[in-house]
């Protein structure tokens, strides 16, 4: 019984105490590049190595800026890897995040291999390099942006404009306070704050949060310096008090931040900061007023409306009376909408002589993008991996947003019932591919049509899939040389026959490795009104019905072909012969050939044995002449004796007798 209620005594301890063990704000810290992890100085800050989050080619860094972090190595994207190329960051808790970008340099700059590319974030489009950003020492050196991230990843994308290679010198996901920056209507999902300034006002030196000591709850912010807005027309005063406050929730401000600032000087009693920003975009101007100045001691004495572009933004603030006493932060945020490329703020007293401030931060609004449907982006990943696309289509993050950078040969759709971007089109023809169509791309649910000229025979195949009330039907034309073709048209199942012919209206199949003949089969298609077969292989006579159908508005090009002919601006075809006449031709030739053979070969034996003979004669020459001779004086000595024997008969007895 003591053992369970020491239990319980433990629990209900750990249930009371347990916001003062809640862990902290999540924090990643990425040097791309790095191979291993890395602590840059001087506040030993730990960043993780780049493994497995992006392609690029790591390389060694050279920074822009003292700014910048002090790491070595940076990832940079050539335009043969593609257009796009991101950071895919997975096992992202739930949460309102800063995220911050440090750009880096794969050589010293010039006016011709500046890195000028787009930044976007969740498929947001948040910045656009200016022309000679490398060459100033300040925060343009990195974009920082504020975002909700609900799906546990996180998207930073790198968009190329032909102008250098994208280069990435190190990237921070940092944790804020859910009501960080909350700006009224339209705060939260709908809109990403991205910093455009952050100026410290009388300060001596540039600050991030942790040279100030900040709460990490506030993000890591940067906070740049100014001296001056104007010379002569203000002064710097910083006070030693502590700041009451200022590091609270939900911003988190460091105190520090409020222990200088710049008050408007007697012969200029108006306080005026500018600022050049992009035109006809929505600004969050956040305002920081702590009352320092030791002149001022009570509510009243020091009042003044606060004016942006000329328009009274805020009337008759006291800071001592609105903060509620001396030392005491004031936080004042408001938003406009900017037609030109000027911000103006003045601080215009009312009552007193000066005007005060402490800090100035400037958020462009950006609306955050709709992504497209999540089956589909994964279905083009498969299609993109079956068919083996080449870099240089990129195809990384989001295929319709940001939507000035679409995927190549993408094409898309919003559908405002789901407040998605959906695929309805993709054109990838003429591309060399090899592959097979992956199941997966029966995901593609709101396509409409899709070209993929030439991909490889083993795309051609039916594949049918059911989509509820339709199916999506996938067929190419098998006769012939143009079976590379594969059409699809959202249809029903029962007419798909009749998709791949009356349906048809044009084929675009230039520039691709085509053979043989173009088969009579495409003359019956009567809807086909563009055929373009130029540059192939193809030889043969083109059918009559495409060069009929020519004559009534159609559009063929049968070009930089070797053998067809036919139509006019093709040669002059020979003599027709039918598939049976070209077999018995064949065929005759095959037998003629038979007997050719045949003869040759009873030739050739019958003149080996005659040579074969000749050389046995002339290997037994000198005997037989000798044989010979012998014969003959055997015979003519018989027939002497016989000739003498009769004349002596004649002749009567001999003496000898």
């Amino acid at each position: 019984m003591l053992s369970l209620r020491l239990f319980l005594l433990l629990l209900a301890f750990f249930l009371v105490l347990r916001p003062s063990f809640s862990r902290g704000p999540y924090a990643l810290r990425i040097s791309c590049g790095a191979r291993s992890d890395v602590h840059s100085p001087p506040s030993n800050t730990r960043w993780h190595k780049d493994f497995a989050y992006t392609g690029g080619i790591p390389g060694n860094a050279t920074r822009p800026s003292f700014i910048s972090p002090r790491l070595e190595t940076l990832r940079y994207f050539p335009l043969s890897e593609g257009p796009e190329n991101c950071y895919n960051i997975n096992r992202v808790p739930h949460g309102h995040y800063s995220v911050r970008i440090f750009f880096g340099l794969v050589a010293e700059p010039s006016f011709d291999n500046e890195p000028l590319f787009d930044v976007s974030v969740e498929g947001a489009l948040i910045y656009s390099m200016p022309p000679g950003w490398s060459t100033h020492d300040d925060e343009r050196a990195f974009v920082e942006a504020f975002i909700f991230l609900k799906d546990g990843t996180a998207s930073l994308c790198f968009h190329s404009t032909g102008h250098g290679d994208p280069a990435i010198l190190a990237i921070e996901i940092l944790q804020v306070d859910n009501k960080a920056y909350y700006f009224g209507p339209g705060y939260g999902e709908g809109v990403i704050l991205r910093t455009d300034r952050r100026v410290s006002c009388g300060s001596r030196g540039p600050k991030f949060g942790v040279d100030y000591s900040a709460d990490r709850w506030g993000g890591d912010r940067f906070w740049n310096s100014i001296q001056t807005f104007e010379e002569s027309s203000d002064r710097a005063i910083s006070t030693t008090n502590s700041i009451k406050q200022a590091s609270k929730s939900p911003n988190f401000y460091p105190e520090a931040l409020y222990e200088t600032a710049l008050v408007s000087s007697d012969s200029q009693p108006d306080l005026i900061y500018t600022a050049e920003v992009e035109p006809n975009r929505n600004y969050s101007i956040w305002l920081h007023y702590a009352e320092i100045d030791p002149s001022v001691t009570a509510a009243g004495q020091r009042i003044f409306d606060i004016l942006i572009n000329g328009d009274v933004a805020f009337r008759d603030v006291d800071i001592v009376d609105m903060a509620g006493g001396i030392n005491s932060a004031l936080v004042l945020n408001t938003t406009v909408a900017l037609s030109g490329r000027t911000l103006t703020i003045t601080m215009h007293p009312t009552k007193g002589t000066h005007a005060i401030i402490n800090a100035i931060e400037i958020f462009e609004l950006v609306m955050a993008a709709s992504k497209t449907l999540q089956d589909e982006v994964r279905a083009l990943q498969k299609l993109k991996s079956a068919l083996g696309l080449p870099l240089r289509f990129g195809w990384n993050g989001d295929p319709c947003v940001p939507q000035q950078h679409p995927w190549s040969g993408v094409d898309c759709q919003y559908d405002s019932t789901i407040s998605k971007y959906v695929i309805d089109g993709l054109g990838l023809d003429n591309q060399g591919l090899r592959g097979s169509l992956p199941e997966d791309i029966s995901m593609l649910h709101h396509l409409q049509n899709m070209i993929l000229s030439c991909v490889s025979v083993f795309l051609l195949r039916y594949i049918k899939f059911n989509l509820k009330d339709r199916s999506l039907a996938i067929g190419a034309t098998t006769n012939g040389s143009v079976e590379c073709q594969v059409i699809v048209r959202k249809c029903n199942y029962k007419e798909f026959k009749k998709m791949l012919t009356e349906d048809l209206h044009d084929r675009d199949l230039s520039y691709n490795f085509f053979n043989g003949s173009i088969p009579e089969s495409i003359g019956r298609l009567t809807s086909l009104k563009r055929l373009y077969l130029n540059s192939n292989s193809l030889s043969g006579k083109v059918p009559a019905a495409l060069g009929g159908r020519l004559l009534h508005g159609a559009s063929f090009n049968f070009t930089d072909n070797k053998g067809l002919c036919g139509i006019p601006g093709l040669p002059t075809c020979g003599p027709h012969l039918s598939a049976g006449v070209k077999i018995g031709i064949g065929l005759g030739g095959c037998v003629a050939f038979l007997l050719l053979v045949t003869c040759l070969m009873c030739w050739w034996k019958r003149r080996q044995n005659i040579l074969r003979a000749q050389r046995i004669a002339a290997r037994d020459a000198p005997y037989a002449k000798a044989r010979t001779h012998f014969s003959r004086d055997v015979q003519m000595a018989r027939h002497h004796s016989h000739e003498h024997a009769r004349t002596a008969d004649e002749n009567g007895p001999s003496l000898l007798s």
